[in-house]
């Protein structure tokens, strides 16, 4: 079995598109995290009240950790999807069928290499997003103190968790699609349109508010908020804004890994028993 991961992690780590999403990504977060806020804090009274909270080293963990249940989760599930759909689209599931040890064993190993790719790609921006927030504060002139490393532990095990869920997400779409265009899409358009008007309806249809309690992105920002993440998602426009509702933080891990072993066990079936043609 760690053979077959060690060749799955092979395979990601040789795609153009791994490497394009890992590059989207880490711009994204470096982007919408540090730039911006700091280009606003330049163009405002720089001066009065100093850098902001949010860029500097003591607030790493919330900001590191903002973007994770809704963008994050998209780029994971587009990791999902290549992972299990791109198979399809080549015509390698047959070989692998054929010459490998069985379905289950490659389903696993592929989940195990996907694993693995979740934590450069989570351990790349968190990296990305210390240096920045330690390059503002000391050009600046703003404290330099880290979050612990209790703290920055339970962050990077919180954004990868979050990865994991949207990216079992998207095996299952892969294989009933089997392809990766149509499940891509799918998955975005579930969490654009689906998660999002539901959620931006909640305080005026109270009846909508169980059914949005029981979203990704509702226990994705549940699961973050005690890390510090909170009245930036819900204060910032645009389609990963969030204002609530949210959820106890122990319904929020509850529902989270009832998503990903669902969506693993769906995958599983399905690929166990579904022509590849």
């Amino acid at each position: 079995m760690w053979n077959s991961i060690v060749a799955e992690v092979l395979l990601l780590r040789k795609r153009l598109s791994t490497w394009i999403l890992l590059g989207v990504w880490t711009i994204m977060h470096a982007v919408f995290g540090y730039v911006f806020p700091y280009v606003i804090y330049l163009n405002g009274d720089a001066g009065s009240a100093g850098l902001p909270a949010g860029l500097t080293p003591a607030r790493l963990v919330g900001t590191f950790l903002e973007g994770y249940p809704f963008f994050g989760g998209v780029i994971a599930l587009m990791l999902g999807v290549l992972a299990f759909g791109s198979e399809y689209g080549w015509g390698t599931w047959k070989t692998l069928y054929t010459q490998g040890p069985g379905r289950l064993h490659l389903f696993l190993a592929k989940l195990g290499g996907l694993a693995f790719l979740l934590a450069g790609f989570v351990l790349v921006t968190f990296a990305v997003d210390s240096l920045f927030s330690y390059a503002l504060s000391l050009g600046e002139g703003a404290p330099i103190d880290w979050p612990g490393v209790s703290s920055m532990a339970q962050g990077l095990v919180a954004g990868w968790f979050l990865m994991a869920v949207w990216a079992s997400f998207g095996a299952p779409l892969a294989v009933l699609s089997k392809g990766t265009s149509l499940a891509i899409g799918i998955g975005i358009l579930y969490g654009l349109v689906i998660e999002g008007l539901i959620s931006a309806f909640v305080n005026s249809v109270s009846a909508l508010r169980s059914v949005a309690e029981a979203f990704l992105r509702a226990n994705g920002y549940s699961l973050v908020q005690p890390l510090g993440v909170g009245g930036e998602a819900a204060s910032s426009n645009g389609p990963g804004a969030f204002s609530g509702p949210y959820v106890g933080g122990e319904q929020a891990v509850a529902v989270l890994a009832a998503y990903l072993v669902g969506f693993l066990l769906l995958s599983a079936l399905l690929l166990r028993r579904r022509d590849v043609t």
